[in-house]
């Protein structure tokens, strides 16, 4: 899974990568974004593909009536999208989560009573874009206007099922070959094997 994530990169870095604009005010960088905060994090969305823009972790869907659900809504499984009544009726609605890596525990002991806490980045420590899909909703005590997003997850890769081992899941990052073909709509299903090279050291 994915709860705990970084973004470490200046403006100018994410600019270059993604070849789109910082959106003024946004915040952009943290060396620790802790989801069940639910903190604000950089994302490109399929509705402005030209700007880094901010959305909050935490799919909140439009007919939630509070944002309770957001504990249940961090990440969601590719396997089940289109099943989920949370998350089905935004699969179109995509974004590029923005990171340059995110934190998981492998469990020492059968109860996981014991971890070690690794970050996992890409090989080449690249900024990269976890495959996101993303909700808009209205805050019923404020009438704020809120958009928010879930990462997608998939089964763990050889890497990440020894580390992640009690769950063995991991995030969908997204190649760059692969990232506009996930924000213009292309079927899902296609990135259940992401072909990334990562890293994992202990931390």
């Amino acid at each position: 899974m994915c709860f705990h994530s970084k973004q470490s990169k200046d403006a100018q870095t994410l600019e270059n990568r993604f070849k789109v604009k910082v959106k003024k005010n946004v915040l952009f960088q943290s060396d620790y974004f802790n989801g069940f905060t639910y903190p604000k994090t950089p994302i490109i969305s399929n509705i402005n593909p030209t700007e880094i823009d901010n959305y909050n972790w935490g799919l909140i869907p439009s007919w939630a009536k509070d944002k309770s659900i957001q504990q249940f809504t961090l990440n969601a499984k590719i396997e089940t999208l289109n099943e989920k009544p949370s998350f089905k009726n935004n699969i179109k609605n995509r974004c590029l989560v923005i990171a340059d890596g995110y934190f998981e525990w492998q469990w020492l002991d059968p109860k996981g009573k014991n971890k070690q806490k690794y970050l996992i980045t890409l090989t080449s420590e690249e900024p990269f874009a976890f495959a996101g899909i993303w909700s808009e909703s209205i805050d019923i005590n404020t009438g704020e206007l809120i958009k928010t997003y879930s990462i997608i997850t998939t089964e763990a890769n050889d890497l990440m099922a020894e580390i992640h081992n009690n769950k063995k899941r991991m995030p969908i990052i997204l190649n760059n070959d692969n990232e506009l073909l996930w924000l213009n709509g292309e079927d899902y299903n296609l990135f259940k094997k992401p072909e990334i090279n990562l890293s994992a050291n202990k931390v």
